[in-house]
Protein backbone atom coordinates (compact mmCIF):
# COMPACT_ATOMS: atom_id res chain seq x y z
CA UNK A 1 0.00 0.00 0.00
CA UNK A 2 1.33 3.52 -0.98
CA UNK A 3 2.33 5.95 2.03
CA UNK A 4 -0.59 8.26 0.46
CA UNK A 5 -3.32 5.13 0.99
CA UNK A 6 -1.91 4.66 4.39
CA UNK A 7 -2.01 8.44 5.31
CA UNK A 8 -5.60 8.71 4.38
CA UNK A 9 -6.94 5.54 5.55
CA UNK A 10 -5.18 6.59 9.00
CA UNK A 11 -7.33 10.03 8.72
CA UNK A 12 -10.01 8.24 7.75
CA UNK A 13 -9.83 5.97 11.03
CA UNK A 14 -9.06 8.95 13.01
CA UNK A 15 -12.54 10.89 11.76
CA UNK A 16 -14.70 7.60 12.36
CA UNK A 17 -13.35 7.33 15.94
CA UNK A 18 -13.88 11.15 16.73
CA UNK A 19 -17.57 10.78 15.25
CA UNK A 20 -18.09 7.65 17.36
CA UNK A 21 -16.80 9.55 20.75
CA UNK A 22 -19.08 12.40 19.62
CA UNK A 23 -21.93 10.09 19.47
CA UNK A 24 -21.05 8.25 22.50
CA UNK A 25 -20.92 11.15 24.79
CA UNK A 26 -24.32 12.84 23.35
CA UNK A 27 -25.52 8.95 24.35
CA UNK A 28 -24.50 9.41 28.32
CA UNK A 29 -24.38 13.22 29.11
CA UNK A 30 -24.15 14.16 32.54
CA UNK A 31 -26.54 16.29 34.19
CA UNK A 32 -24.92 18.98 36.31
CA UNK A 33 -26.48 18.91 39.70
CA UNK A 34 -27.82 22.29 40.27
CA UNK A 35 -26.34 24.63 42.79
CA UNK A 36 -29.12 23.73 45.73
CA UNK A 37 -28.10 19.86 45.30
CA UNK A 38 -24.50 20.78 45.60
CA UNK A 39 -25.36 22.43 48.97
CA UNK A 40 -26.94 19.48 50.22
CA UNK A 41 -23.29 17.72 49.37
CA UNK A 42 -21.50 20.38 51.07
CA UNK A 43 -23.59 19.84 54.46
CA UNK A 44 -22.96 16.42 54.45
CA UNK A 45 -19.04 17.00 53.93
CA UNK A 46 -19.36 19.58 56.66
CA UNK A 47 -21.17 17.02 59.10
CA UNK A 48 -18.48 14.36 57.96
CA UNK A 49 -15.07 16.17 57.87
CA UNK A 50 -13.77 17.61 61.16
CA UNK A 51 -10.38 19.36 59.35
CA UNK A 52 -10.48 22.76 57.34
CA UNK A 53 -8.21 25.57 56.93
CA UNK A 54 -9.29 28.83 57.88
CA UNK A 55 -7.56 32.00 56.36
CA UNK A 56 -7.44 35.67 58.06
CA UNK A 57 -5.10 38.54 57.66
CA UNK A 58 -2.87 40.12 59.64
CA UNK A 59 -3.73 43.45 60.82
CA UNK A 60 -1.76 46.30 59.72
CA UNK A 61 1.46 46.78 61.19
CA UNK A 62 0.66 50.11 62.95
CA UNK A 63 -2.07 48.57 65.27
CA UNK A 64 -0.13 45.52 65.73
CA UNK A 65 3.30 46.57 67.49
CA UNK A 66 2.50 44.87 71.06
CA UNK A 67 1.57 41.76 69.44
CA UNK A 68 4.59 41.60 67.06
CA UNK A 69 6.86 42.75 69.94
CA UNK A 70 5.40 39.44 71.75
CA UNK A 71 5.60 36.64 69.16
CA UNK A 72 9.12 38.77 67.18
CA UNK A 73 6.16 38.29 64.44
CA UNK A 74 7.93 40.34 61.07
CA UNK A 75 7.27 43.26 60.10
CA UNK A 76 5.14 43.98 56.67
CA UNK A 77 2.89 41.72 57.30
CA UNK A 78 -0.34 43.99 57.39
CA UNK A 79 -2.68 42.54 55.27
CA UNK A 80 -1.22 39.64 53.81
CA UNK A 81 -3.42 36.25 54.11
CA UNK A 82 -2.67 33.28 56.35
CA UNK A 83 -3.71 30.21 56.39
CA UNK A 84 -4.08 27.05 58.87
CA UNK A 85 -5.33 23.95 59.82
CA UNK A 86 -8.34 24.26 62.24
CA UNK A 87 -10.84 21.72 63.93
CA UNK A 88 -14.29 22.39 63.11
CA UNK A 89 -17.62 20.12 64.14
CA UNK A 90 -21.29 20.88 62.88
CA UNK A 91 -22.88 21.01 66.32
CA UNK A 92 -25.91 23.97 66.39
CA UNK A 93 -29.03 22.32 66.73
CA UNK A 94 -30.55 25.80 64.10
CA UNK A 95 -29.23 23.31 61.32
CA UNK A 96 -28.05 26.58 59.27
CA UNK A 97 -24.54 25.21 58.40
CA UNK A 98 -22.86 27.15 60.62
CA UNK A 99 -19.08 25.29 61.45
CA UNK A 100 -18.29 25.54 65.41
CA UNK A 101 -14.83 25.97 66.18
CA UNK A 102 -13.44 26.25 69.53
CA UNK A 103 -10.95 29.60 69.23
CA UNK A 104 -7.63 29.05 70.98
CA UNK A 105 -7.16 32.64 71.84
CA UNK A 106 -3.52 32.76 71.90
CA UNK A 107 -3.51 31.13 68.86
CA UNK A 108 -2.58 33.67 65.41
CA UNK A 109 -5.45 32.89 63.95
CA UNK A 110 -8.23 34.26 66.14
CA UNK A 111 -5.68 37.24 66.91
CA UNK A 112 -6.22 38.26 63.58
CA UNK A 113 -9.85 37.73 64.01
CA UNK A 114 -9.83 39.85 67.34
CA UNK A 115 -8.13 42.68 65.44
CA UNK A 116 -11.03 42.87 63.00
CA UNK A 117 -10.43 39.99 60.34
CA UNK A 118 -13.05 38.80 58.42
CA UNK A 119 -12.81 34.73 57.93
CA UNK A 120 -13.11 31.96 54.86
CA UNK A 121 -12.96 28.55 55.75
CA UNK A 122 -11.86 25.64 53.46
CA UNK A 123 -12.99 22.60 53.54
CA UNK A 124 -12.39 19.03 51.13
CA UNK A 125 -14.01 15.53 51.04
CA UNK A 126 -11.26 12.77 51.93
CA UNK A 127 -13.33 9.33 50.74
CA UNK A 128 -12.59 6.61 53.26
CA UNK A 129 -12.07 4.57 50.64
CA UNK A 130 -10.14 4.14 47.30
CA UNK A 131 -12.03 3.96 44.36
CA UNK A 132 -12.72 0.67 42.80
CA UNK A 133 -11.52 2.01 39.71
CA UNK A 134 -9.62 4.63 39.05
CA UNK A 135 -9.60 7.62 36.25
CA UNK A 136 -7.11 5.60 33.49
CA UNK A 137 -3.72 7.41 32.73
CA UNK A 138 -2.91 7.04 28.88
CA UNK A 139 0.84 7.91 29.47
CA UNK A 140 2.77 5.97 27.21
CA UNK A 141 -0.18 4.99 25.55
CA UNK A 142 -0.16 4.03 21.65
CA UNK A 143 -2.39 5.70 18.64
CA UNK A 144 -3.73 2.54 18.19
CA UNK A 145 -5.49 3.03 21.44
CA UNK A 146 -6.96 5.90 21.06
CA UNK A 147 -8.84 4.64 18.03
CA UNK A 148 -9.79 1.47 19.92
CA UNK A 149 -8.04 -1.15 17.09
CA UNK A 150 -5.53 -2.51 19.73
CA UNK A 151 -4.94 -2.55 23.55
CA UNK A 152 -2.44 -5.25 23.85
CA UNK A 153 0.78 -4.13 25.86
CA UNK A 154 -1.12 -1.02 27.03
CA UNK A 155 -1.55 -1.72 30.77
CA UNK A 156 1.99 -3.54 30.82
CA UNK A 157 3.91 -0.64 29.43
CA UNK A 158 1.61 1.65 31.98
CA UNK A 159 2.32 -0.54 35.24
CA UNK A 160 6.30 -0.19 34.00
CA UNK A 161 6.11 3.58 33.85
CA UNK A 162 4.75 3.71 37.36
CA UNK A 163 7.07 1.13 38.71
CA UNK A 164 9.92 3.35 36.99
CA UNK A 165 8.61 6.73 38.78
CA UNK A 166 7.39 5.30 42.05
CA UNK A 167 10.30 7.10 44.06
CA UNK A 168 10.16 10.24 42.21
CA UNK A 169 6.39 11.18 43.16
CA UNK A 170 3.21 10.36 45.82
CA UNK A 171 0.40 9.65 44.56
CA UNK A 172 -2.84 9.37 45.66
CA UNK A 173 -5.60 6.83 46.00
CA UNK A 174 -7.70 9.01 44.15
CA UNK A 175 -8.49 12.11 41.74
CA UNK A 176 -8.42 15.27 44.01
CA UNK A 177 -9.12 17.11 41.48
CA UNK A 178 -12.62 15.39 40.54
CA UNK A 179 -13.63 15.43 44.48
CA UNK A 180 -16.21 18.27 46.30
CA UNK A 181 -14.60 21.21 47.93
CA UNK A 182 -16.36 24.47 49.22
CA UNK A 183 -15.16 27.62 50.72
CA UNK A 184 -17.29 28.98 53.44
CA UNK A 185 -16.69 33.14 54.05
CA UNK A 186 -17.57 35.25 57.01
CA UNK A 187 -17.09 36.11 60.39
CA UNK A 188 -16.79 34.44 63.77
CA UNK A 189 -19.10 35.08 66.51
CA UNK A 190 -19.39 33.73 69.77
CA UNK A 191 -22.51 31.70 70.89
CA UNK A 192 -24.36 32.18 73.46
CA UNK A 193 -23.86 30.06 76.61
CA UNK A 194 -20.97 27.86 74.88
CA UNK A 195 -18.50 28.34 77.46
CA UNK A 196 -20.34 27.51 79.99
CA UNK A 197 -20.15 23.30 80.16
CA UNK A 198 -22.35 23.04 82.80
CA UNK A 199 -25.44 25.05 81.20
CA UNK A 200 -27.55 23.34 78.61
CA UNK A 201 -25.91 25.13 75.16
CA UNK A 202 -22.10 24.62 76.71
CA UNK A 203 -22.53 21.32 77.62
CA UNK A 204 -24.18 20.01 73.99
CA UNK A 205 -21.96 22.08 71.96
CA UNK A 206 -18.69 20.31 74.35
CA UNK A 207 -20.03 16.93 74.06
CA UNK A 208 -20.18 17.15 70.04
CA UNK A 209 -16.86 18.65 69.65
CA UNK A 210 -15.27 15.98 71.87
CA UNK A 211 -17.34 13.72 69.96
CA UNK A 212 -15.36 14.45 66.62
CA UNK A 213 -12.17 15.47 68.71
CA UNK A 214 -11.18 13.45 71.69
CA UNK A 215 -8.16 15.28 72.32
CA UNK A 216 -9.70 19.09 72.49
CA UNK A 217 -11.22 18.02 75.73
CA UNK A 218 -7.95 19.43 77.01
CA UNK A 219 -8.99 22.73 75.43
CA UNK A 220 -12.20 23.51 76.06
CA UNK A 221 -13.74 26.74 77.60
CA UNK A 222 -12.56 27.22 81.06
CA UNK A 223 -9.45 24.59 80.92
CA UNK A 224 -6.34 25.31 82.79
CA UNK A 225 -4.05 25.71 79.98
CA UNK A 226 -5.45 28.22 77.58
CA UNK A 227 -7.76 30.93 76.93
CA UNK A 228 -10.78 29.17 74.79
CA UNK A 229 -14.37 30.12 73.28
CA UNK A 230 -16.84 28.26 71.61
CA UNK A 231 -17.59 30.26 68.17
CA UNK A 232 -19.35 29.71 65.12
CA UNK A 233 -18.27 31.06 61.58
CA UNK A 234 -21.06 32.76 60.60
CA UNK A 235 -21.48 32.02 56.87
CA UNK A 236 -22.21 34.47 54.60
CA UNK A 237 -20.96 33.76 50.83
CA UNK A 238 -20.25 29.88 49.84
CA UNK A 239 -18.06 28.95 46.89
CA UNK A 240 -18.66 25.49 45.66
CA UNK A 241 -16.52 23.42 43.37
CA UNK A 242 -18.12 19.58 42.80
CA UNK A 243 -15.23 18.03 40.59
CA UNK A 244 -14.57 18.10 37.19
CA UNK A 245 -16.93 20.45 35.56
CA UNK A 246 -18.65 18.57 32.86
CA UNK A 247 -19.72 16.52 35.94
CA UNK A 248 -20.01 19.18 38.49
CA UNK A 249 -21.38 22.50 39.34
CA UNK A 250 -18.89 24.86 40.05
CA UNK A 251 -19.85 28.47 41.18
CA UNK A 252 -21.52 30.40 43.95
CA UNK A 253 -23.79 28.66 46.23
CA UNK A 254 -26.59 31.43 47.44
CA UNK A 255 -26.19 31.72 51.33
CA UNK A 256 -30.42 30.71 51.63
CA UNK A 257 -29.87 27.58 49.53
CA UNK A 258 -26.87 26.31 51.75
CA UNK A 259 -29.49 27.39 55.10
CA UNK A 260 -32.11 26.12 53.68
CA UNK A 261 -30.85 22.54 53.53
CA UNK A 262 -32.64 20.00 55.94
CA UNK A 263 -30.67 17.41 58.37
CA UNK A 264 -33.01 14.98 56.69
CA UNK A 265 -31.35 15.59 53.00
CA UNK A 266 -27.94 16.03 53.57
CA UNK A 267 -28.29 12.36 55.41
CA UNK A 268 -29.85 10.78 53.03
CA UNK A 269 -27.50 11.37 49.85
CA UNK A 270 -24.02 9.86 49.90
CA UNK A 271 -20.55 11.54 49.13
CA UNK A 272 -17.64 9.87 46.12
CA UNK A 273 -15.78 6.85 48.54
CA UNK A 274 -18.73 6.42 51.28
CA UNK A 275 -19.61 3.47 50.04
CA UNK A 276 -16.70 0.66 48.74
CA UNK A 277 -16.51 -0.22 45.66
CA UNK A 278 -16.98 3.42 43.51
CA UNK A 279 -15.72 4.54 40.16
CA UNK A 280 -13.91 7.60 40.03
CA UNK A 281 -15.98 8.62 36.82
CA UNK A 282 -19.02 7.79 38.77
CA UNK A 283 -21.79 10.71 38.85
CA UNK A 284 -23.52 12.05 41.57
CA UNK A 285 -26.69 10.19 40.78
CA UNK A 286 -24.68 6.62 41.18
CA UNK A 287 -23.22 6.98 44.45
Amino acid sequence: MKPAAITSLFLSCCSAAARAAAVSASNHELRIPTSYESAILGRRILALTPLGTISTVFPADKNDDDLSEQENRPSGLGGMPYGLMEYVADCEDDDLGNPTILAITIGTTFKNVAAGSNVSLAVQWTPPHPPAKRIESNAKRSWFSYLGLSSNGDEEVEEQYHKRTHYHRIALPYSAANLPRFSLIGHLEPIEGGDDRKGEVGSKLAKCFVKSHPDAKYWLPGNRIHESHFVRLAVEQIYWVGGFGDRAFIGWIPVEEWQNVTREEWQKVRLPGEKKGWKEWSAPGDL
